[in-house]
């Protein structure tokens, strides 16, 4: 992937009295391997500037129409959100969570995006596709 892209991506995910901290910590690395992530009470943080390897995620498991409806339903100004299962990132899986709360817990996904604009950043992420490929900017599927 090319181009030059400025985001702050902030994650956030609880941590219950039943889960151990580290796995927690995993299931979010494991997802965001460049995230730098803080303990605080009760949840842990992490910030990183970069979702390449979650693009690559979601090309391996041929998910992007999907996450393309959750990033521009949640898309606000220069900012999109998501949640994500916590279960299935402990086991490098993207699962968005949506409708009730997953009972193990979620992940909490912000991204804003500076450079160059939103659209141009999900299109990055998650390209459109045509029968289920994504689409070359030349117009190719």
């Amino acid at each position: 992937m090319s181009g030059v892209y400025s985001v702050d991506v902030e994650i956030t995910a609880p941590v219950y009295d039943t889960e151990v901290t580290d796995r927690v910590a995993d299931a979010i690395t494991n997802i965001f391997p460049n995230a730098e992530v803080e303990h605080r009470p009760g949840e842990l943080h992490a910030e990183t500037h970069d979702l390449e390897h979650f693009s690559e995620l979601l090309h391996r498991r041929e998910i992007l129409d999907t996450a393309r409806g959750v990033f521009f339903d949640t898309r606000q100004g220069d900012r999109f959100t998501f949640t994500l299962k916590k279960q299935a990132a402990f086991e490098s899986v993207v699962t968005f969570s949506v409708g009730e709360p997953d009972e193990l817990g979620e992940i909490h996904v912000s991204v804003r995006v500076a450079e160059p604009d939103v659209e141009s950043y999900i299109d990055h992420v998650a390209p459109p596709t045509e029968d289920g490929r994504p689409i070359d900017p030349n117009g190719n599927a």
